[in-house]
């Protein structure tokens, strides 16, 4: 997780909207984790969804914005689940 600039702090900030756009996103998180540091915790059915994600509108808007959104670098750390509570 890397730190995020004040301009992407806002509650209504594009991420969700275009996250629930996604069918192959169907867990999607923005975490604050202290004053500066924010992340995103997303999953996918398989790795073909995750590719989706990685290469879609998401990660564009991302690249095309991250110097005004961010204060370094976005670093992606990929993870397999390995076990999980969901409801339902």
């Amino acid at each position: 997780m890397r730190p995020i600039s004040e301009a992407s702090r806002r509650e209504d900030g594009p991420g969700l909207g275009m996250a629930q756009q996604e069918g192959t996103t169907p867990v999607w998180f923005a975490l604050q984790l202290s004053p500066s540091t924010f992340g995103i915790f997303d999953a996918f059915f398989d790795e073909a969804g995750r590719q989706a994600h990685l290469n879609g509108p998401i990660a564009q808007a991302l690249g095309a914005n991250a110097p005004k959104l961010l204060a370094q670098a976005p670093s992606i750390e990929r993870i397999d689940v390995l076990g999980a509570k969901l409801p339902g």
